[in-house]
This record gives C-alpha cells, sequence and structure tokens, in this order.
C-alpha cells in the first residue's frame, strides 16, 4: 500500500507566488510511505533551491515516485497537510485579487495533471487536519504505546496547536489551541523589534543565553496568562506597544545591544514557562509518563532540553522534521493508517530519505566537469583522510549518501571542523555561513562516548536529531571551544555506527588523531541557499565560500586558480525563480536613476543591483548558454571580461544566478587514485 504525502503550495516554481498568510503553505516536501514505512522523503527546497519554499512539490514528488520505481497512477492514496475547508477558505481571500479556483481538490488535481500527465480520481486524494499530521508524524514514529502528543506552532487549519493521548495506532485529542493564543505567533511577534522575522526564530533561541532574563520579566509577565488546567491566553496585541516604549528597536543589519539580548532572554523563558504549564497539567490529568513534540516550536532546542532535565518524563521524542514539512510525513502515515496499514511500533532511527549522491563513476564525472576550477584526488581510506585534514585545522564539507530529511544536517549534508579552537567558530561564521557571529555550532559525538563529555540525564544514551540543547561536562568546555555555547551548552548529536557508519568512521578517524570523538557539524550551506543536496550543489557552495578542502564520496576536492578561460566555458543560466528588472530607484535623496537588477522574489525585498553591462549580458541568454559566447557577441576586451567574471561570482555567491560546465570533461585533471 503506496501513500503519499504532501506539504507547501499551491504554484509551481515559476509561477507568481500568492499572497498568503505567512503560516499557510510554506516548507513544501513529498513523502512516500509503504505499508507504513518512509521509503523516501525529501523537502522541495533541497531541490529547487528556495529556503522554506512555498511552491508545490513537484520534484519532491517526483523523486519520491522513482525511488520506488512507480508512476503516479500507482499511489494508492494522496495527501495535503491542511483540511480542505481551511485551503478553501485561503483560497477565497486570494480570488478578491486574481482569478483562482476556488475548489482546493480540483486545484491540486489539476497541478497533478499538469506535472505528472495522470489524472487523479477524487476519491485517492484526501485532505488532513494540519496539527493531526503533525501529532501523528510524532507518535507514530516514536515507538511509544503510549503517550502525551503535543503539537505547537505558529499556525494552520485556524488553530496552533493540539494536545492528545496516543495509544496503540490511535491518537485521541484532549484539546485545541487557538490560533489568537499561538506561542509560535508569541515568538514571531516578539522578535520582529529585534530585527528578525519569520524562520528567524532559532536565531533569538541562540541570542537568548547572552541576555539576562531578569531585566524584562515583568514586563513579559503582561503579555501571557497562565490559566487553571494547564490554561494560557497570550495577548499579541501588547507586545509591540510595550516593546517600542522600553527598548530601542532593532532594524535588520544594526549591531545588537544588551537590550536585544535580554529580550531574547525574556521571550525564552517566559516561552518555556507556558510549556512548562501546559505539561505539567496534562501529565499529571492523564498520568502519561512520555511525551511527543512536532510543530515548529519543537524546534526550540533549548525548551527540549530542559524537558529533558526536568524529571517530567521518562522518555521525550521530537520528530526531527518537526516544521511544517513534517506535515507530509504525518499526512501520509494518516492515510497509511486509515488503509489499514499503520506505522510499525519502532523508534526512529535515522532521517536520510532523501535523493543519494548517485555512484561512484557519476561522483567523478562530476567533479571532472570543473577541473578547471578543482583538483580532485580519489582516497582509498577517506575517513582517515579527511580526519587528517580536520586535525591540521582544514574546514571541510562532507557529502555522502542519501541526504537527511529535516532543517538538521546529521553528517550526509555537513560542514565538519575540529571542535576545539573557539576561534573556528568565528572562522566558520564569517567564512562560510556569513551570519552574525554569536551563532553557535553543534557537535556531533560518537555515541558510545557521549556520556564523558556531556550531562546526559540517567538512561539518555541516544539524541541521533539533534532536537536538545545539553549541558557540556564542566571539566570539557574549555576543550571544546568551537562548539560549546556561552551558557556552558551545545545542541547535541549522537552518531551512532548502525546508522551512519561512513560518519562515525571519520568522528572515530579524528578521535584516533587527537583524542576527542567529537567534530563540529553544521548544515552544508551558506546564507542565501537550503542545505545542498547533489554533487553540483556541493561544488557551487565550495567554490563559493571560504571553505578549505570538500569530500564527496570517496574524493577529496580543493580549490585550483582558474584562469579567465576556464570561467569562459561555463554555462551561465537564470534560476526558475530569478528574474531581470529595470526600475527607478533613488541613488540619493534627491536624486532617481534607473537601475538594473536580479530579483529572486516576486518583490523588491529579494533584489541584488547589478551593472547594465552584466544585465545585457543576462538579458541575451535562452536557457542556457557559455560565458565565453556572450562576451563574444559583447564585443568585450579581456580587463571588461575579468569584471564581469568578478561580478558574476558575487551574483553566484548570492544564488541570482547558475553558472556550471555545459559538459563533461575528463581531462588532465581527472581524479587519481590512492591515499
Amino acid at each position: 500500500m503506496l501513500c503519499l504525502g504532501l506539504s507547501g503550495g499551491l504554484d509551481r516554481i515559476y509561477e507568481r507566488s500568492r499572497e498568503l498568510p505567512n503560516t499557510f503553505l510554506h516548507d513544501g516536501a513529498a513523502v512516500l510511505v509503504q505499508d507504513g514505512r518512509v521509503i523516501a522523503a525529501v523537502e522541495e527546497e533541497r531541490l529547487n533551491r528556495v529556503k522554506h519554499s512555498n511552491k508545490f512539490p513537484s520534484n519532491s514528488i517526483r523523486y519520491c515516485l522513482s525511488t520506488a520505481g512507480v508512476e503516479l497512477s500507482d499511489i494508492d492514496r494522496i495527501a495535503f497537510y491542511a483540511t480542505e475547508a481551511y485551503c478553501k477558505t485561503m483560497l477565497e481571500r486570494l480570488s478578491v485579487s486574481q482569478p483562482v479556483p476556488l475548489d482546493a481538490k480540483l486545484l491540486l488535481r489539476q497541478l497533478l495533471a499538469r506535472e505528472f500527465g495522470a489524472e487523479i480520481d477524487p476519491s485517492r486524494f484526501s485532505f488532513v487536519n494540519h496539527h493531526e499530521a503533525h501529532a501523528m508524524s510524532a507518535f507514530a514514529m516514536s515507538g511509544f504505546e503510549q503517550s502525551l502528543v503535543f503539537a505547537i506552532d505558529g499556525g494552520g487549519d485556524f488553530l496552533s496547536g493540539l494536545m492528545a493521548v496516543g495509544s496503540g495506532t490511535e491518537i485521541a485529542q484532549l484539546v485545541s489551541f487557538p490560533e489568537h493564543n499561538s506561542l509560535g505567533l508569541f515568538y514571531l511577534e516578539t522578535i520582529r523589534y529585534l530585527g528578525y522575522g519569520m524562520f528567524d526564530e532559532y536565531k533569538v533561541m541562540g541570542l537568548a543565553p547572552y541576555g539576562d532574563a531578569d531585566r524584562y520579566r515583568e514586563l513579559f509577565a503582561q503579555f501571557y496568562e497562565l490559566l487553571d488546567c494547564g490554561g494560557y491566553r497570550v495577548h499579541l496585541d501588547r507586545i509591540g506597544q510595550a516593546l517600542v516604549r522600553n527598548i530601542q528597536v532593532r532594524r535588520k543589519g544594526m549591531p545588537f545591544t544588551q537590550q536585544h539580548r535580554d529580550v531574547s532572554a525574556s521571550l525564552q523563558e517566559a516561552l518555556e514557562r507556558i510549556v512548562f504549564h501546559i505539561l505539567r497539567h496534562h501529565r499529571e490529568a492523564t498520568g502519561m509518563t512520555r511525551l511527543c513534540l512536532a510543530g515548529g516550536v519543537a524546534h526550540n532546542c533549548t525548551l527540549n532540553g530542559k524537558l529533558l532535565y526536568s524529571g517530567l518524563f521518562d522518555d521525550i521524542f521530537v520528530q526531527p522534521a518537526a516544521h511544517d514539512a513534517g506535515c507530509a510525513l504525518g499526512a501520509a502515515l494518516m492515510v497509511s493508517s486509515e488503509l489499514g496499514r499503520p506505522a510499525p511500533r519502532e523508534r526512529l532511527p535515522d532521517v536520510y530519505w532523501g535523493p543519494d549522491l548517485g555512484n561512484e563513476q557519476a561522483v567523478e564525472l562530476e567533479l571532472n566537469s570543473w577541473s578547471g576550477h578543482l583538483d580532485i584526488r580519489r582516497s582509498d581510506d577517506i575517513a582517515s583522510s579527511a580526519a587528517d585534514w580536520m586535525a591540521n585545522g582544514a574546514v571541510i564539507g562532507w557529502v555522502q549518501g542519501r541526504s537527511e530529511f529535516g532543517p538538521r544536517a546529521l553528517g550526509n549534508r555537513s560542514i565538519l571542523a575540529d571542535p576545539r579552537p573557539a576561534e573556528n567558530k568565528d572562522r566558520i561564521n564569517a567564512m562560510v555561513k556569513k551570519r552574525e557571529g554569536y551563532r553557535p555550532f553543534a557537535p556531533s559525538v560518537l555515541e558510545e562516548d557521549a556520556s564523558e563529555f556531556f550531562e546526559l540525564p540517567d538512561g539518555t544514551r541516544q539524541l541521533p536529531f539533534m532536537n536538545f540543547v545539553v549541558r557540556v561536562r564542566e571539566a570539557k568546555r574549555n576543550v571544546l571551544g568551537a562548539i560549546t555555547h556561552v551558557d556552558g551548552t551545545a545542541r547535541l548529536q549522537t552518531v551512532s555506527r548502525k546508522t551512519n557508519p561512513a560518519y562515525w568512521d571519520v568522528i572515530n578517524a579524528f578521535k584516533k588523531r587527537t583524542g576527542i570523538p567529537i567534530l563540529l557539524n553544521t548544515s552544508f550551506n551558506n546564507n542565501a541557499e537550503p542545505i545542498v543536496q547533489s554533487v553540483s550543489d556541493a561544488i557551487t557552495t565550495f567554490l563559493t565560500t571560504d571553505l578549505d578542502g570538500l569530500v564527496v564520496g570517496p574524493f577529496l576536492v580543493r580549490k585550483r586558480p582558474a584562469s579567465l578561460q576556464d570561467w569562459s566555458v561555463l554555462g551561465a543560466s537564470l534560476p526558475p525563480y530569478a528574474s531581470l528588472h529595470r526600475v527607478r530607484s533613488h541613488t540619493a535623496p534627491d536624486r532617481q536613476e534607473t537601475v538594473c537588477e536580479i530579483r529572486t522574489g516576486h518583490s523588491t525585498h529579494s533584489s541584488m543591483r547589478i551593472s547594465p553591462e552584466l544585465f545585457e549580458i543576462l538579458m541575451r541568454i535562452e536557457g542556457e548558454a557559455s560565458l565565453g559566447s556572450l562576451f563574444d557577441t559583447g564585443l568585450l576586451d579581456q580587463a571588461k571580461r575579468e569584471d564581469l567574471v568578478k561580478e558574476l561570482r558575487l551574483v553566484w555567491e548570492l544564488r541570482g544566478v547558475r553558472l556550471r560546465p555545459l559538459r563533461a570533461v575528463c581531462g588532465h585533471n581527472k581524479a587519481q587514485s590512492g591515499t
């Protein structure tokens, strides 16, 4: 029995983005379940390269079907991650400004028909409750026979969460939380005054340990109430006015003050107080000793860690893709259960469900096609070779096997480094992520060595999904300078030899050289893109950051100085989400001029200014064209070509243009054998 779960938007990557509320239609994904077991899952952003993609997950569906070797017509049930009534309401709001079908099922069937040439019988298409999908995604993967289930996010289906009891294969709802009491929106509304917006919540979680919650505790007490029987109320309308009166509002790009740090700490404390209040009541009322968490708020790893240490529950399971992409998983599992094929009662061991790198020959071919830019060597012991690099100070990209489902790099699409030097944190934040210097990095530790370096609650040995912030043992904090946060904690991943032998091997090889069974692990991407998926993505990110090395499959990759000719043979194209514009804009307070832009969305908020010369070059592209031919057409001299290549590389770094070899070349730089 094959069931396909979907999350995401109602338009395609190249179509105009529909203006819908921020809490609806994002984090597109597809998950294919066979008889209750996941066989393929990937987020659309990994494939279309748009962060938190709000597009229809066409690429993700294709991947799932290809992995199973089936056609869309072979799928027994397709499930979408919201109710039909909710989708209809959203479409009615849209219809005021643009013509759209008001029948959500018809619209989705039309999308599938256009993308896959298959007419789906209406009886094979289901809409599921958003928060029930969140709840099922957690409980069905937990391995628990019984547990409390808490789904909590910004919003969906006119609600912001639910509390339920899971038993066997059933989930019985206890209470739901209205959208006006949304803890996700409570967090989001506050961080707007810290210069952040939607999807930035985790940044504020990392800033909070630098602050003092005492300073604004009384102010935040005005924003919420704790009621009887685990109830609560938040006052979203009070937040903005109070913060404007009490702090200097931070705009994006402005420096952080201690006020901003203290607000972050007070916000985190308020969230924790509310969640603990809710859970204490339902723990006592139901007698449940285990807890499942899902929904965007469940990505608050600091909160999860405090729950873990509290002893309130004997065991806690957080669904690794707790955000809305995880609803695709829940939707598939819900309809699979309805058809008599529930998920087996087994604890989720890993989420390596995404596309594989391909065979060694395909990887080598892709690498060699960049021969003018890369030095490539094959290693017979890739773990040892990579460990040598890192022990000698290198920061590397590490790409192996199938990609992870969810927002965390769990050792298959990661940036890795020595966790000891504190300067590695600053170095990676600056040279790769190009992000705020306070942001912490996570450690990956061999499962069998975790308790030596981290304070784990009794009975806890495995934390494989980076869902919990735990305390670094005090004696080890100075040793682990790059991964120990300012408050002495770290967002931990334990690594099992059974579930990821390649990643275990490279950490173990590093241990043999240094005595430290830990690596700094962060997602392999820069600040303008999602986590890399393919070999091509990895090369692009490697060449547009200051990473020291790249390991892909058994290949060790370094950069080599590229000539103008090496750049000229690359093909250039615009991504499907990008468009060129000439607009009138203020270049000074009293002056307007015509300027050229690349927009990577449908508003001026996602635009980058480019020179008129580059604009003209890009306007000549039909599909894809070599840079050399574009330069020749423009009759450009060498100096101008070099200037344009320099500008193109900056635009490429921001993912406003795509550059890639037009054909595979296997010349003088073919990968060498040996170590």
